[in-house]
């Protein structure tokens, strides 16, 4: 095989996101994560926001149109097979991407995560108000996978946070019946052991792991929805997806546990901070 030849099977993934001037979340992160599993991302940015580990201190949205032209751009050129959908933050960004990623009749079909970036780590609100109904009726319809966490799922059916497993179940079910072909329930914010669960229409998987005593959690719902569409369009299984893309995020929680990159929480790091190791080498150690 060339050179010419491995490129035309390199795949491509595009991130939808807001950015994050401390590079810990959004475009950033996804970008990190992509690059570290060989997959090429491509951007189209939803906001600015002026953020650091201490928290979000101002945002700015994209003009829908200008959002809408990001996308076009791309897929106008890239063979694009998964889309990470992240931020949206106003009902006509809600109602733009919606309309742009709808896969046209007879195009190559894409794979779809949305993560529903409604709330900083910090607890800072991100999205604007009365855009949930929109994300209900346009956008949910047309998602592989949506990774919503206990909060973001709550916000979308209008209930209080799930308190247990059972409560995970029956939102998952319930978020299901909206359009998605897959919910990923994150319970991380639960107590006792971090559990997830992967609600489809044939099964309900558990994937549990010890917790991490690490504040540096700034990004990981980012890099999961993000590792998860790149384990994807790598060849595995939504499941087999689902359960490595845990495992890269463990590993750059503990990679990232003890470093210290600002004031309040940081974020975790999906490639070794320092320099001399190859690709292969970075994407091996991270899982």
């Amino acid at each position: 095989m060339d050179r010419r030849d491995a490129c035309a099977v390199t795949p491509i993934a595009l991130t939808i996101a807001g950015s994050d001037s401390g590079g810990g979340a959004g475009i950033q992160a996804d970008l990190k994560t992509f690059a570290a599993l060989g997959v090429y991302a491509a951007t189209a940015i939803t906001a600015l926001t002026a953020q650091n580990t201490r928290g979000v201190r101002a945002i700015h949205l994209v003009p829908p149109e200008i959002v809408v032209a990001q996308v076009l751009a791309v897929t106008a050129d890239f063979q694009v097979a998964a889309i990470k959908i992240g931020m949206l933050g106003s009902t006509g960004i809600v109602e733009a991407v919606a309309r742009v990623v709808t896969h046209p009749r007879g195009s190559p079909k894409r794979f779809i995560v949305f993560d529903p970036v409604m709330f900083a780590s910090s607890g800072d609100k991100l999205s604007g108000d009365g855009f949930v109904e929109a994300i209900r009726v346009r956008l949910l319809p047309i998602v592989d996978c949506l990774t919503p966490n206990l909060a973001e799922a709550a916000a979308l059916l209008g209930e209080p946070p799930a308190r247990d497993e059972a409560e995970m179940i029956r939102q998952g079910r319930a978020l299901h019946e909206l359009g998605p072909r897959a919910v990923l329930m994150k319970g991380g914010h639960l107590d006792g052991e971090a559990v997830d669960l992967l609600v489809t229409a044939d099964a309900i998987d558990r994937f549990a792991a010890p917790r991490i005593d690490s504040r540096n959690l700034h990004g990981t719902g980012c890099m999961l929805s993000s590792a998860i569409a790149a384990r994807v369009i790598l060849g595995a299984s939504l499941r087999e997806a689902v359960e490595r893309a845990k495992d890269f995020v463990r590993a750059a929680i503990e990679r990232g546990r003890h470093v210290k990159l600002g004031g309040g929480a940081g974020p975790l790091l999906p490639l070794p901070l320092r320099a001399g190791l190859g690709a292969s080498a970075n994407i091996e150690e991270a899982g």
